[in-house]
């Protein structure tokens, strides 16, 4: 797998919603990587190809063992006080399946910095070097501010801004921005009403 590390919101993509998988976020439905093909759907969702799954390869439960795992070292950097700790964690992370550094051309003839997976990198490994490089570039170009915690009083979850203005509120906007926004319209109304 060559991650292109000049596009870190897909790494940070995967992140944010691999943390706001577990059932202490999602509350609503409960854990949502409960399968292997669970994890094929999360995967796919978010058009990840590792190396380690050829096509028409599923996971196995050790992966989904394995990237649950993953999960909790995630949240913990994202939870994390000081950019150093990310820094650390994050390198910890890309180191764990990455074998090279390559100057090379995207599809629109740029040069881009990659970063190659070693081959024979487990699925949790070459995962964790897709989040890794994603939260460095985030800290790197953005920084630490850009990791938060959900707004929502009623939400656990945390999230990586990479949106340009830097003012994203929700782990998940359309989940829980939208309970938000509906309670306060029914309090308006309750109130209207009285």
């Amino acid at each position: 797998m060559k991650i292109q590390f000049s596009h870190y919101a897909a790494g940070a993509g995967v992140a944010t919603d691999l943390v706001n998988t577990s059932a202490r976020v999602r509350t609503d439905i409960g854990e949502v990587l409960t399968t292997p093909e669970a994890l094929t759907a999360f995967l796919a969702e978010h058009d990840v190809r590792l190396d380690a799954l050829p096509p028409g390869t599923a996971p196995a439960e050790d992966d989904l063992a394995a990237v649950l795992a993953l999960r909790q070292e995630t949240r913990a950097l994202l939870e994390a006080a000081t950019e150093d700790e990310v820094a650390e964690g994050a390198n910890r992370l890309t180191a764990r399946a990455t074998s090279d550094l390559s100057l090379l051309r995207d599809d629109d003839g740029r040069l881009q910095w990659h970063i190659a997976t070693t081959p024979g990198a487990s699925v949790a490994d070459e995962l964790a070097a897709l989040v890794g490089t994603g939260l460095l570039g985030v800290l790197h170009t953005l920084g630490h501010s850009r990791f938060r915690p959900c707004q929502s009083p009623t939400c656990t979850g945390l999230f990586v801004d990479t949106s340009k203005a830097g003012r994203r509120c929700y782990c998940i906007p359309n989940l829980c921005g939208n309970r938000l926004h509906a309670a306060k319209h029914r309090a308006r109304r309750r109130d209207a009403q009285r």
